[in-house]
């Protein structure tokens, strides 16, 4: 019997893109550099910022002190930017609104960073009661080990078989797999139905609500 869920962020709950990409493209246009369009961008999420900044970057100035200087500017401007465009998902709302009344205990798991994690939530969430929200940092490893969502089903009080994590990419169904939880892949994020299948969802969403028929 499913008892709770743990949602991944961005692209799942959040669609992020906007802000990200206009951050980082704000980090280039500084330095002069090439920029990308959101679709692009949506191909460098998934394992944090650092990664997006390395992938964002011309393939020569892929070294570790180029990508650690880009990385704090980054921080820095998207620290000011990460709500300006960003908002729920259509459904996600409504979604929220019915799993809390069916009592289904909830909970967030980014690679986003923790403190921004928490910034962004602390807006968009509001409205809802989550368990636990955590985001990359401190002891616990990124996505898709498993410690982080385990240690978030302990805090939830619940053995991972009695979780679905909801995801929209190849890193959150490994995440799921890794941890034995139930592995679903929502199709309106950054990802593709291909990528979700490959990494193991054993359930895809076409819009919020069908998760509903997963309980």
């Amino acid at each position: 019997m499913i008892k709770g869920i743990i949602f991944d962020l961005d692209g799942t709950l959040a669609n992020s893109i906007e802000d990200l990409a206009d951050s980082m493209n704000q980090v280039l246009k500084e330095k002069n550099l090439p920029i990308h369009d959101y679709n692009t961008y949506k191909t460098f999420v998934g394992r944090g910022i650092k990664s997006l900044v390395e992938k964002a970057l011309p393939e020569e100035l892929r070294t570790e002190e180029h990508i650690s200087s880009n990385f704090d500017r980054m921080m820095k401007v998207y620290d000011e930017n990460c709500i300006a465009k960003t908002g729920l998902y259509p459904g996600i709302p409504e979604l929220l609104t019915e799993l809390s009344k069916k009592e289904i205990k909830l909970a967030v798991f980014s690679n986003k960073a923790n403190e921004l994690t928490q910034k962004v939530t602390k807006v968009l969430l509001a409205d809802w009661e989550f368990e636990y929200i955590l985001g990359a940092g401190g002891d616990i490893p990124r996505k898709p080990n498993p410690e982080g969502a385990i240690y978030i089903s302990k805090k939830m009080g619940l053995e991972p078989s009695e979780i679905i994590y909801v995801g929209d990419s190849g890193v959150d169904m490994q995440t799921a797999n890794n941890s034995g939880m139930n592995a679903v892949g929502v199709l309106w994020g950054f990802r593709d139905m291909e990528e979700l299948l490959e990494n193991g969802a054993q359930t895809l969403l076409e819009n919020p609500l069908n998760l509903l028929n997963s309980l």
